[in-house]
């Protein structure tokens, strides 16, 4: 490996790290706002109604939930939507750190965990808030673009 491999690959990993912790702050000032709409059919039947106020979307899934079909199906459909409508997307890993976030109740339990395959953050109609970690993960996603990386990808780490 050379040295601008090396440099490039500690970029890299930098900069992923960086939106890592940008997700998880956003989340959580998000959370606090009222501006998360959690769930593949919730968050489906928000951007029919109001696509506008949707300024991120989250796809979430974990390697065991790889081969579910019918998730792969609605992933693409909101991809699609999403592109349609210059929204930005980002698929993530680590629903576990996703649930934590989101003060989730651990999986063990013997209530259904809410549907955390789809998130989306909505922008408030007012200017009451603004995150950083939005400006960062949306300029993330759009150096992904210019990439030709359509939909980039985030792994959120367990801590």
């Amino acid at each position: 490996m050379t040295l601008e491999e090396l440099v490039a690959c500690d970029s890299t990993e930098n900069k992923m790290k960086s939106v890592s912790e940008a997700v998880e702050q956003l989340l959580v000032a998000a959370q606090r706002q009222g501006s998360l709409t959690v769930g593949v059919y919730e968050s489906a039947k928000l951007m029919n109604v109001d696509p506008d106020s949707v300024v991120l979307c989250l796809l979430a899934i974990d390697e065991e939930d790889e081969d579910n079909i019918a998730l792969q199906i609605h992933f693409t459909l909101i991809q699609a939507f999403c592109c349609d409508n210059d929204i930005n997307i980002l698929r993530v890993s680590g629903m576990e750190r996703l649930a934590a976030l989101l003060g989730e109740e651990s999986p063990r339990d013997s209530s259904e965990p809410r549907d955390l395959h789809c998130i989306l953050v909505t922008n408030p109609h007012t200017d009451s808030w603004k995150s950083q970690g939005l400006a960062e993960v949306a300029s993330y996603c759009e150096q992904s673009r210019c990439n030709n990386q359509w939909v980039p990808y985030v792994a959120l780490h367990a801590r």
